[in-house]
């Protein structure tokens, strides 16, 4: 492209200049109230640019709260869970507590025992009384 004649450039040039450049019209934003509040109300650009790190803030404080309040109730219903459970357990442990109980009567005993071929005996216990030696 270096072995161009002199007139040729300068043809070139000349055309470039005739060109027409169009300038666009500039977009207007939207006339909403974030875009007044901003433009023209008590906050420029500027404040709201310096008061993000505070605006992350309080986001950041924001979620979590939502957080710790998730986990809280999760917790609460795990308590009602547990509580239930400790209910019903405590019904198992009364009815099981009142079988045996039953169970270990005289006459459930003699009744278990008689399939076993031993009966009741009629005659009281007798009391042995053991004598101590003293020569010791």
């Amino acid at each position: 492209m270096t072995n161009r004649l002199r007139e040729e450039i300068i043809e070139e040039e000349e055309a470039e200049k005739d060109l027409i450049v169009e300038e666009k019209p500039r977009r207007e934003s939207p006339e909403n109230f974030f875009t007044q509040f901003l433009a023209k109300g008590a906050i420029s650009t500027d404040a709201a640019t310096r008061a993000l790190p505070f605006v992350i803030y309080v986001a950041f404080l924001a979620m979590v709260y939502i957080g710790n309040k998730h986990l809280a109730e999760n917790n609460i219903r795990m308590i009602d869970k547990l509580g239930k459970d400790v209910k019903e357990l405590n019904y198992d442990f009364k009815s099981t507590k009142a079988d045996l109980a039953y169970k270990t009567t005289l006459s459930e005993v003699a009744k278990r025992v008689d399939t076993l071929g031993l009966k009741q005996s009629l005659e009281p216990p007798q009391k042995l009384v053991v004598e101590e030696d003293d020569e010791k």
